[in-house]
């Protein structure tokens, strides 16, 4: 029987959407239909893919909100009296009754797998990195198929419970898994990423280091700001559709430890300074777990910025061999694919 599949796609963040766009490319010549209130940013729509625009759950200005009622214990956002709140899940419930048959892959929200559980529609659920041992995420966890992990079992963190058994580890993936990094390295050359999420990577601290280290040159990306620093060793490129070419050169580069910037670096076989952000459910801080102790990896907590010698530091991973091993699964997008389609054939 023909079948919809349908993804949620959360929009904090870039990291979300580029992650599905990736699973969406290896389901070519199935219906696949993104709902999301971040899908503008769009540029590619491959054939077989449909949008659906859903509107923020947030207020609008001016409008009267019910502030005082704080989300039930099993949910983790549920304002009342928000109309886009209202519009959304009209929106997402209309879609289960007229594209059934339809499963649904959710990156990430308990409350809209829940919602589509109570619907009659089958889950699966992305699962990241973090503490979620909380009812909200247990609860989600419980009414889900299928749980996929995009990372390899050995960067697992927590117990081997009943969702661990239920959690298919697909590997890791990301966007440069085919680019090959076979430029010179210029052993002075880092660089720093900056991310959309919040960073403790601002301007002030790359200046800092900027200037503690005179003898390395920084190239940042993400940040347009400080060019009235003029320091001959610091440049600032803003937003950067293709950063490969850049970070190939690097001899290492400083990002925070997001999925996807991890699962990049990994991609590029590059040394990496991680530093972890506050993120919900701790999801950096245990990503960050996941990969410490590595060779060529130093993880730098934000409160030990300004304490850590950058230039030793620098030295340090500079000398040593990275070690991504079995970080990377060449066949992970495939397998994730294979684990949508089969789980959905369960039913249709």
């Amino acid at each position: 029987m023909p079948f919809t599949i349908a993804f949620y796609v959360h929009h904090h963040g870039s990291g979300h959407l580029m992650r599905t766009m990736q699973i969406v490319d290896a389901l070519k010549g199935h219906q696949v239909m993104l709902m999301g209130s971040g899908l503008k940013k769009i540029t590619h729509l491959p054939p077989h893919v449909t949008l659906v625009h859903l509107p923020l759950d947030v207020a609008e200005e001016n409008e009267k909100v019910i502030a005082d009622s704080p989300p039930p214990t099993g949910l983790h956002y549920a304002p009342l009296g928000i109309k886009g709140n209202r519009d959304r899940v009209a929106i997402m419930t209309e879609i289960f009754r007229s594209h059934y048959p339809l499963i649904l892959v959710v990156d990430v929200s308990v409350e809209v797998a829940l919602l589509a559980r109570m619907a009659g529609i089958p889950t699966i659920i992305i699962r990241q990195h973090g503490q979620r041992n909380d009812l909200a995420h247990q609860s989600a966890y419980d009414s889900a198929e299928l749980l996929i992990a995009p990372f390899a079992r050995s960067m697992y963190i927590g117990e081997e419970d009943h969702f661990f058994k239920k959690t298919f580890f697909a590997g890791g993936f990301s966007k440069f898994d085919q680019t090959k990094n076979d430029q010179e390295i210029d052993p002075k050359m880092i660089c720093i990423l900056i991310g959309k999420g919040g960073t403790s990577i601002n301007l002030e601290l790359i200046v800092h280091i900027a200037k503690s280290c005179p003898s390395y040159q920084f190239n940042v990306m993400g940040l347009n700001d400080g060019e009235s620093q003029a320091l001959n060793n610091l440049q600032f490129h803003g937003e950067v559709k293709n950063p490969a070419p850049l970070i190939g050169q690097a001899i290492l580069v400083m990002g925070n430890t997001g999925h996807n910037t991890v699962m990049e670096m990994a991609s590029l076989n590059k040394r990496f300074i991680g530093i972890p952000e506050d993120r919900p459910f701790d999801e950096q801080l245990e990503k960050a777990k996941s990969i410490e102790g590595r060779s060529g990896i130093s993880i730098i907590h934000p409160q030990q910025l300004y304490y850590t010698n950058w230039t030793d530091l620098f030295e340090k991973i500079s000398s040593e061999k990275v070690d991504w091993k079995n970080v990377i699964h060449a066949s992970a997008l495939n397998n994730v694919a294979d684990a949508i389609i089969n789980t959905a054939k369960k039913f249709f």
